[in-house]
């Protein structure tokens, strides 16, 4: 039939191969996995982007959540206003985020797992941090692609100062794979940047003196070293944290209390809280008293009061056992490296972060060459008109228009149609004896700094040397102390551990029936007393065997033909 279609027949089983691969490849490398450069998804780096063209700089007032969820939604993320602003909102939230990357103004959520007020209730703005990830952003820094409409332009990548996804960490589930990068500490990112630059055949064992551990915003330990080097080592591992207690005495009395004043990365504190209400309740925490959250503005504190006689030690250890107060946090570090997803050690996030500055620097360096050898271009025109002053006036006089007496000057002066131009534009106060040396000093510095970027861009050591200074200045301004200690490994906790040790009467009847009872209910008979019944014993039964042993003891347990005992 004239004019119809071709139809073409297609495997099903290879087409729904084909669409899933593309699909998930999509997710993986358009929406749930950052890239190793700067660390971000899409989301995250277009409302850094949005907010730093909007003019939203730490050093500017605050602006409506709205209108930055609006403007992403409008020129770059074309996705739910819910998904945009639940990015935002967690790039400004301190226990989620080492280093925030938005300052927020308003309700932001709570570390209880409130959620945060509405957009329209809500401000913010870019954190001094977050203007080093888009420092250099217009110097030809980095690549730009079209937006979804191709009404405008975005960067591929930023051209971030801050090794920013081994900094913040990063979280994320794809298709078929997942990545979950913990915090760290930017002084000790930053030495064992600057060390690896200075140093490349540096191994990760190396590079553990610089960076024992991650650091999470939430404080808290880390309960061990194996995790952290098999993390570390091949880019996977468990790492296991646990919260910060203390045990206080009680004022009034001779009894204690547990507080908590830290807890693991990423628990809900209210979750946490009602946890252990419920296993108090059910009788698997013993000896607690009353449980209180005491938490304020000044900081976290959870209280556990314990019972008279009670021992803080073991009430601690069930808290460990039963609770999220002892959590694991599963390292994956999965990373966009060259488009494609790779799980990634220590060095080689960190060597893939020096590589992106060495190209951020060599672009710029290019860029800020570029812009020099044209203004010098102009300024060189400026100083032939200026040694000529009296002529250059004369023939612009003599010009019936400005076409014709751009003409002349290019004639007579060998200048370009830039310098001519520049020459006509001139105001009349360039021509005092001041302003005149001004040109000639500026040509003379433009000289210079052309010589630097070239001197620059012909040798890659100085480039590394700028790449540890840049690095140095961002130690030095934005670093702070360790939030999260690290503790050495224990072990795993043993039935010992969660029961108090007191000494307990054990009475085993002649039938095989067996009762313990705690020591403490043993006492004196006085004159006229009954006496204390440790077992009631049935029928024909009596006891037989009557002994005191510790609540750690093991009692052995034998069964014979006649009896059945357990």
């Amino acid at each position: 039939m004239a004019g119809s279609a071709e139809v073409l027949p297609i495997n099903i089983e290879d087409e729904m191969r084909s669409s899933y691969l593309d699909y998930a490849m999509s997710v993986i490398i358009g929406r749930a996995i950052p890239d190793v450069r700067d660390g971000l998804k899409p989301a995250h780096r277009r409302i850094l982007y949005a907010m730093y063209r909007e003019g939203l700089l730490a050093n500017k007032r605050f602006s409506k959540c709205a209108g930055v969820v609006g403007e992403v939604l409008k020129k770059y993320h074309p996705h739910g206003d819910a998904a945009v602003y639940d990015t935002l909102v967690r790039m400004a939230q301190e226990w989620n985020m080492r280093y925030p990357l938005i300052e927020g103004q308003g309700n932001f959520g709570s570390v209880d797992g409130d959620s945060a007020a509405a957009y329209r209730y809500t401000e913010c703005r870019l954190t001094k941090l977050a203007e080093e990830l888009l420092a250099d952003l217009d110097k030809e820094t980095v690549d730009f692609i079209p937006n979804f409409d191709n009404s405008t332009t975005e960067p591929v990548v930023l051209p971030t100062k801050v090794p920013n996804l081994i900094l913040n960490g990063s979280d994320g589930i794809a298709v078929g794979m997942a990545t979950k990068i913990p915090p760290h500490n930017l002084r000790e990112i930053a030495d064992a940047i600057i060390a690896l630059v200075k140093k490349p055949e540096l191994t990760v064992k190396e590079l553990m003196k610089f960076i024992p551990a991650p650091d999470f915003p939430t404080g808290a330990f880390i309960h061990g070293r194996k995790g952290i080097e098999e993390a570390y080592s091949t880019g996977k591992g468990i790492i296991q944290m646990r919260a910060k207690a203390l045990v206080e005495p009680i004022a009034r009395g001779d009894r204690e209390q547990i507080v908590v004043t830290e807890i693991p990365f990423q628990v809900n504190k209210a979750r946490l809280i009602e946890r252990i209400a419920e296993l108090i309740q059910e009788g698997k925490i013993e000896g607690a008293a009353d449980l209180r959250d005491e938490s304020d503005r000044d900081g976290m504190r959870i209280v556990v009061e314990l019972k008279r006689g009670t021992i803080a030690g073991v009430v601690l250890n069930q808290l460990y056992k039963h609770t999220a107060m002892q959590s694991t946090f599963g390292v994956i570090m999965l990373a966009i490296v060259n488009q494609q997803p790779k799980v990634l050690t220590l060095r080689e996030i960190l060597q893939n972060f020096i590589d992106h500055r060495r190209e951020v620097v060599t672009r710029r360096t290019r860029y800020e060459l570029a812009q020099a050898e044209a203004r010098a271009h102009i300024l060189a025109g400026l100083k032939i008109a200026i040694e000529h002053i009296d002529d250059v006036i004369a023939l612009i006089k003599k010009a019936k228009a400005p076409e014709e007496a751009k003409a002349g000057l290019m004639k007579k002066y060998e200048l370009s149609a830039i310098q001519a131009q520049a020459v006509l534009d001139m105001r009349l106060q360039r021509l005092t004896g001041l302003e005149r040396e001004k040109i000639v000093t500026e040509y003379a510095e433009m000289q210079k700094l052309i010589k630097q970027f070239k001197t620059i861009l012909a040798d890659e050591k100085l480039v590394y040397n700028i790449i540890v200074e840049e690095t140095t200045a961002l130690r030095q301004q934005f670093g702070d102390e360790r939030r999260t200690q690290i503790q050495e490994a224990t072990g795993e906790l043993s039935v010992e551990d969660l029961i108090q040790e007191e000494d307990m009467v054990v009475t085993v009847s002649h039938r095989g029936y067996i009762k313990r009872n705690p020591i403490s209910i043993y006492r004196a008979q006085r004159r006229g007393g009954h006496g204390k019944i440790g077992m009631s014993t049935g029928e024909e039964d009596f006891v037989e065997n009557l002994f005191v042993a510790s609540t750690h003891s093991y009692v052995l347990v034998f069964k014979s033909d006649q009896y059945a005992v357990g």
